[in-house]
């Protein structure tokens, strides 16, 4: 079996790991990069990720240093506003509304909008530039066998790598968490997350929002225009079988629903992509390093689609790990490295895991009498400048 050695070998070729490969490689370590799929990086291709990746202010910090942010800046749509608007009562119609203005903490937006399949598109070609990365796509991961000095990974290509430092970044099923024999505690909430895109009458003015009523939020995320019309992104969250149900409506009906659920915030809404549909989990694994091995991103940690947490906390791990690797390259994948990450990352991302979870399982009630407290904790909480100013600097990734 051929060998070959590599400061790190990245399993997982989604965004985070396209950007791990990125940042590992501009600071000048020799990356191996794998992905079972070859990646998909046109907008109406089928099973491409129709999803949207909002970077807040530490994310596109990170995306600068490995050399990223150059490429995305001129496709990202800034999120000026974060609204939520509580549409919960007998009829869906705004009854409360808020705005978190990032101008009330910062000079710059609170982040910017970018679809996933751009994303990967633009970070292959960085990884092209990067003579110290090896992106292969359409190899997997079939085994790990780790050691003192390195992880032996078997790959599909019938190839073996010695690497200094595995990095997990395969998702929620990762298939290095498992060999490595860490485990992960899962909470299910039978919901199901529909994504597509829309256009709309009005424009959206750099304002993501949010509408609650119940089975889980209605996210629209701005966009840049599409086919001269104003457009958003649209996570829709319900429960699984409403969701099934809203998935294999005729399009003209899903349009009616749809239009139903924005409570027409931007007028009628129009469909402009494909739908796609995926489970919602809350998901923590047991710790975040084995020998010679760091899970980050879905690998380590999964939260419902929410005030644009997921890969917000996946960069954070990754930013730590560079950091880590930087101020002792002779540590690189060393147990003392890997403790220190583990210690400087799951007690944050634990709370930020069940802090999230709490919002979910509040967007989702029901009975109405829960739903008028969720609108008065809302009022209660945007009444509070302190508390509200807090928020919003936790939600951009500041600790407590």
């Amino acid at each position: 079996m051929q060998r070959q050695t590599t400061d790190i070998l990245i399993s997982g070729g989604g965004v985070a790991g396209l950007t791990a490969a990125a940042a590992f490689g501009a600071a000048g370590f020799d990356v191996i990069c794998v992905d079972p799929a070859p990646p998909i990086t046109d907008r109406d291709t089928e099973g491409a990720d129709l999803r949207t990746t909002a970077f807040l202010q530490p994310a596109r910090d990170f995306l600068a240093q490995a050399g990223l942010w150059p490429r995305l800046q001129d496709y990202a749509t800034p999120l000026q506003v974060m609204r939520i608007v509580d549409a919960g009562g007998a009829e869906p119609q705004p009854r409360i509304t808020k705005d978190f203005d990032a101008a009330d903490i910062s000079d710059k937006p609170f982040g910017w909008n970018l679809p996933n399949w751009l994303l990967r598109r633009e970070m292959i070609a960085r990884l092209k530039d990067l003579d110290c990365v090896d992106f292969r796509p359409g190899v997997e991961t079939q085994s790990v066998l780790t050691r003192q000095a390195h992880a032996l990974v078997g790959l599909s290509d019938g190839s073996q790598v010695a690497a200094k430092l595995l990095i997990a970044a395969d998702g929620r099923n990762s298939v290095v968490r498992q060999a490595v024999g860490i485990g992960a505690s899962t909470k299910r909430y039978g919901q199901k997350a529909l994504a597509f895109a829309v256009t709309h009458a009005l424009p959206h003015e750099n304002v993501s929002t949010e509408v609650h009523r119940s089975g889980g939020p209605f996210t629209l995320v701005p966009l840049p225009d599409h086919d001269d019309r104003p457009s958003s992104a649209v996570v829709w969250m319900e429960e699984g079988p409403e969701a099934k149900r809203l998935f294999e409506l005729p399009v003209e009906a899903f349009e009616a629903e749809m239009n139903v659920r924005s409570c027409h915030l931007y007028g009628p809404l129009t469909l402009a992509s494909r739908r796609t549909i995926w489970p919602i989990i809350s998901q923590i694994a047991d710790q975040f390093y084995a020998e010679r091995t760091a899970l980050v991103a879905e690998a380590a940690h999964v939260v419902p689609p929410i005030g644009a947490q997921g890969l917000n906390m996946s960069l954070g791990d990754l930013s730590l790990l560079l950091k880590l690797a930087q101020d002792k390259p002779d540590q690189l994948g060393s147990a003392q490295m890997l403790r220190a990450y583990h210690r400087g990352r799951y007690p944050e991302v634990r709370a930020r895991v069940a802090g999230v979870d709490m919002l979910n399982r509040a967007s989702m009630l029901k009975a109405q009498p829960l739903r008028d407290l969720r609108a008065m904790g809302l009022n209660t909480l945007y009444s509070a400048t302190p508390v509200r100013k807090t928020l919003m600097r936790l939600g951009l990734g500041a600790k407590g």
